[in-house]
């Protein structure tokens, strides 16, 4: 790899770096690598013809291109390529700038705000990470100015759509949203003063969750994905997940939202761990047979991720408790097994605007779905009522392939970060159903019942059912 030296007049169009390496094998080459990384760094360099511009000179280690074979010159692995222009007390970025001016429009905090609540801009910050984590303003998303230009198109694809940018100070928004108009980006703003003069107006601005050394190590993979990001990474480090029953499908479940970071994880299960259970469920093991499931998916838990805060209630979910129990988390996971949890778990949520993730097992066929308060029909929009007890079998009566509960609950985890993270589109709505023995998976619509006594528009919430009958099962 040739590597090219930027000059500090220049450095703003290069995110800032004073050096980058180059995959060629010419000096031309070179320019176009440098040119597809950085959009308008070789209109600064070469003129319209493609000659080295007159107040530029060019050099391969000592020497001067133009002593040699221009722009053709040959490179090898270890030369350096000198971009020298000419500077005058540094009046090349003030050059830079008062040309941004004139192309990018701009905006004042005071109308970024007002478009920011009568529509949907995507707001960037494209300040270093040190700056984003000292504060910045709500619902923007975080783009350093050094990777803008490889990771925009996959925050926003839309070249069209409203884009505001900010800096501290207002000057790196604006070279930043000149290389976007430079990438086919048509309809930007960059703010004025950026968020210095923000917060010097008395806006609100945001402190985030600070991430430590051993949290960006431990979440990189989320980190590098746009979707996710240290913004998301933050919601998960402070959601609150209750996970009904720490059996079958909540021990997977459980297991991949403690590694993703869901920050505080609430397990209630009134149960012992069973020698019956190690088939299936995987937060245990056979040292832990009569211990609690609570305790050793806690310790389970805690061993793999030790930066969360892992809850066990050691309780049946019963119409007395329910409300107490789920009352302060943003998503219940439904992991039960038996009717009479099942209904409560719904109508709890329904009646605390909760997100319900449900899934479901029996033998070789599973069910997912989400059941969201206002946005989609309950489990009683399916089901009103219970089947009678002699056609609902628990596991322990019809058994279950062991593998099955963690296909479900993976699923669940999934529909349950996508919650969190506010990405994607859910299973609201939706009802997957998966067949283990024909390796299929079958999407059904759900209809949301408008004469359903417990989520439907304007009925008042006709309480609790304890459906006695089913108490006697187990979560799966």
């Amino acid at each position: 790899m040739a590597i090219v030296r930027i000059p500090t007049p220049l450095r703003p169009l290069a995110g800032g770096q004073s050096q980058v390496e180059v995959d060629a094998r010419r000096v031309s080459q070179a320019l176009e690598v440098l040119e597809s990384r950085h959009p308008g760094l070789r209109a600064k360099i070469l003129d319209e013809s493609g000659a080295i511009r007159r107040f530029v000179n060019l050099y391969v280690g000592t020497l001067d291109v133009r002593d040699r074979e221009g722009l053709a010159t040959p490179l090898r692995a270890e030369d350096v390529i000198s971009i020298v222009p000419a500077i005058a007390g540094g009046a090349g970025v003030q050059d830079l700038l008062r040309e941004a001016r004139q192309r990018v429009p701009e905006t004042t905090p005071a109308d970024a705000a007002t478009e920011m609540a009568a529509s949907k801009p995507l707001v960037l910050d494209v300040r270093e990470a040190d700056e984003w984590q000292a504060g910045h303003v709500p619902g923007a998303t975080h783009l350093s100015r050094g990777v803008l230009e490889m990771r925009i198109e996959g925050v926003e694809p839309d070249r069209h759509r409203r884009i505001l940018l900010y800096c501290a100070g207002g000057n790196r928004s604006l070279l930043a949203a000149e290389s976007l108009q430079r990438l086919g980006y048509d309809n930007l703003a960059s703010v004025t003063g950026g968020f210095k003069r923000w917060k010097d107006e008395g806006r609100p601005f945001v402190t985030p969750v600070a991430l430590s050394a051993e949290d960006r190590l431990r979440y990189a993979r989320h980190l590098s994905i746009p979707e996710v990001g240290e913004a998301g990474q933050e919601k998960l480090l402070k959601a609150k997940v209750l996970l009904v029953g720490a059996g079958g499908l909540g021990s997977p479940a459980a297991f991949y939202l403690a590694a993703a970071g869901v920050g505080t994880i609430t397990l209630v299960d009134d149960d012992v761990v069973d020698a019956s259970n190690l088939q299936r469920q995987i937060l245990h093991d056979t040292r832990r047979i009569g211990q609690p499931k609570v305790e050793s998916a806690r310790d389970t838990l805690l061993a793999l991720n030790p930066g969360i805060k892992v809850v066990g209630v050691r309780e049946r979910v019963t119409s007395g408790n329910v409300e107490r129990l789920f009352a302060g988390h943003d998503v219940v996971l439904d992991g039960s097994d038996n009717f009479a949890t099942r209904y409560l778990v719904n109508d709890a949520c329904v009646k605390l605007r909760i997100p319900n993730v449900h899934g479901s097992v029996y033998r070789f066929d599973g069910q997912v779905s989400v059941f969201w308060p206002g946005r989609g029909p309950c489990y009683r929009c399916l089901y009103p009522e219970p089947p009678p007890p002699e056609l609902a079998p628990s596991c322990a009566e019809a058994g279950v392939l062991g593998i099955l509960p963690g296909v479900i609950g993976l699923l669940e985890a999934v529909e349950t970060l996508k919650i969190l993270l506010g990405k994607g589109t859910s299973l609201v709505g939706r009802l997957l159903v998966y067949d283990a023995l024909e390796a299929s998976f079958t999407e059904l619509k759900l209809r949301r019942d408008p004469n359903c006594r417990w989520c439907g528009e304007g009925k008042p919430f006709p309480g609790y059912v304890d459906y006695e009958e089913f108490c006697a099962a187990r979560p799966a």
